[in-house]
């Protein structure tokens, strides 16, 4: 991207940035671009700047996502901190924008009296990521409350569309290609202040006592297979506390895999594939992995 190309934007352009500092688990290699735009409209413009062939990777919070430890050679487009705006329409309607981390979408629609969206305060990402996943928790998902979602093409255009144009399925989305979530709108109940925020804090109380918040983790790493939970089976195949490297599965909750300081991607993902292969040899059950893994392993040497 030339220089006099850069000036014209609005946000911030960095060149071989760390994703170590944007990814909840701490780890991952460097990213030979990294642009967080300034709104949706410098977004567009970034992107009807960048080529055609250029790999491109959202990120939000960083959460669910391993970046391994060589790095990436295309763009990361960072949301979080930007295109975060929450407004409440009509008809207990509220748009929420793809870098609005999910559990404010929670605190903003509990204090407006607007109830439904109280399971968004336990998933740890942005919007952007939660629509991109079908993300969900304490029974409820993202897309069982969406009516429209705002798109951006690589070529910077923005499109309105609708939930049946879309493939939706448990922590699963298919769409348009090349089109990204910047924005949503969300078709929530009146409800009352109190007892949304009250829930909130339950939700947020339990999440605390089960999980484990204070270590860096992605959140739940294996999708629940039909009829049974992730957590269970890992447990159940002696795995708590197991650690490669600095990575070890969590003693709070089997589903969790934490850095306890020095795991590097590597790290993970080798535990993530041992936990995979101990619980299809002791329950006879392959687990799939949510996390998204992108990136080039790192070269030895």
């Amino acid at each position: 991207m030339m220089a006099e190309t850069r000036q014209q934007l609005r946000g911030i352009l960095k060149q071989d940035e760390s994703m170590s500092r944007h990814t909840s688990w701490r780890v991952g290699g460097i990213a030979k671009q990294f642009y967080q735009p300034a709104d949706i409209n410098d977004l567009a413009m970034f992107l009807s700047q960048l080529p055609g062939e250029e790999q491109v990777l959202w990120v939000g919070l960083g959460s669910n996502l391993l970046v391994r430890d060589g790095g990436l050679d295309g763009t990361v487009i960072c949301t979080s901190g930007v295109m975060n705006q929450v407004q409440i329409l009509d008809n207990n309607q509220v748009r929420v924008e793809a870098g609005v981390a999910c559990p404010k979408v929670a605190r903003v629609c509990a204090r407006e009296g607007l109830t439904n969206s109280e399971f968004l305060c336990g998933i740890p990402g942005t919007m952007g990521g939660a629509l991109a996943m079908n993300a969900g928790c304490l029974g409820s998902e993202t897309w069982n409350l969406v009516v429209q979602v705002e798109t951006i093409d690589r070529h910077g255009n923005l499109h309105i569309r609708t939930p049946d144009e879309y493939e939706i399925a448990y922590r699963h989305v298919a769409g348009k290609k090349d089109e990204w979530f910047v924005a949503c709108v969300l078709q929530l109940q009146a409800g009352d202040k109190e007892d949304a925020s009250k829930t909130i804090k339950s939700y947020l109380a339990r999440r605390s006592a089960t999980q484990p918040t204070q270590q860096p983790n992605a959140g739940s790493v294996f999708r629940n297979p039909e009829g049974d939970y992730a957590a269970r089976l890992i447990e159940a195949a002696g795995l708590k506390n197991t650690c490669v490297g600095g990575a070890c599965v969590s003693e709070k909750h089997a589903n969790f895999i934490i850095n306890t300081g020095t795991a590097t991607a590597s790290d993970i993902e080798a535990l993530i594939a041992k936990v995979k292969e101990t619980v299809s040899q002791v329950h006879n059950v392959d687990l799939i992995h949510e996390v998204h893994i992108v990136g080039k392993e790192a070269v030895n040497g």
